[in-house]
């Protein structure tokens, strides 16, 4: 396998010496709970006493609907539903609980989403789905799928303060099994772009940086990460951090 290239500036690169590899701690335990996402992870821990079927998880790209499908998998039994499955699954019946994941993106037959959310709505069999956009913005031809869906019990997970960045943070470095001083993830947190998806980013990023210089993620390496992600985005930085080799 080709090591990755990491850019280190106008026309130089720097290789990697591995592919890094991490698994993320999925169980109910490491699901970071905060003012964002507390509504749908109460939604999952009620689970099976849902008032309707098909319960719906909106929000950005590793915002933690993933982890709470996994964790609702883990207490009901449910299987995932892939793309081509749906109609059989409609036309099977049954009460079996159901995973539909990113509903909104991945092509799924717009005739088998439709009877299996008629078959839920009908029977009763619990279906979670995920997506990325509201119902009103799937890319649907046509409103019958887009009824049914308005008739799921939805909810919105959202990073809404720096302490739940900061927990991430905590996290995604945990999962990489590395220990990064609670000062750098501050600096980190004050200066990123808010969302869930950037701080996976600046994590991974920072893992690399670290392995290529041989050292420990310091606040350095911090800051040439979010430079790195502000030149990828077409942005600048305003601030020049001349203090931070004193600081480390």
């Amino acid at each position: 396998m080709t090591p990755p290239v990491l850019p280190e500036g106008a026309g130089t690169t720097r290789q990697l010496a591995l592919e890094l590899d991490h698994t993320p701690a999925q169980g109910e335990a490491d699901f970071l709970v905060g003012e964002g996402n507390s509504l749908a992870h109460s939604r999952i821990m009620a689970f099976p006493e849902w008032s309707e079927p098909v319960t719906l998880l909106v929000g950005p790209a590793k915002s933690g609907k993933s982890h709470l499908a996994r964790i609702f998998a883990d207490r009901s039994g449910a299987r995932v539903a892939g793309v081509d499955d749906l109609q059989a699954l409609a036309t099977q019946g049954g009460r079996d609980p159901l995973i539909v994941e990113d509903v909104d993106r991945l092509g799924y037959d717009e005739a088998g989403l439709f009877h299996l959310l008629n078959q839920s709505l009908r029977d009763g069999r619990p279906i979670l789905l995920t997506a990325r956009e509201e119902v009103a913005q799937w890319p649907l031809a046509t409103d019958d799928v887009r009824s049914r869906a308005r008739r799921a019990t939805a909810f919105t997970l959202e990073m809404t303060d720096d302490i739940q960045l900061s927990q991430m943070f905590v996290k995604l470095f945990g999962d990489r099994q590395i220990k990064v001083d609670p000062k750098i993830i501050g600096y980190l947190v004050a200066r990123m772009e808010r969302s869930a998806e950037e701080a996976v980013l600046l994590a991974d990023l920072m893992d690399r940086l670290a392995l290529a210089k041989g050292s420990a993620i310091t606040r350095s390496i911090a800051a040439d990460a979010l430079d790195r992600r502000s030149a990828e985005n077409g942005e600048m930085r305003d601030e020049q951090d001349w203090d931070i080799e004193a600081d480390e």
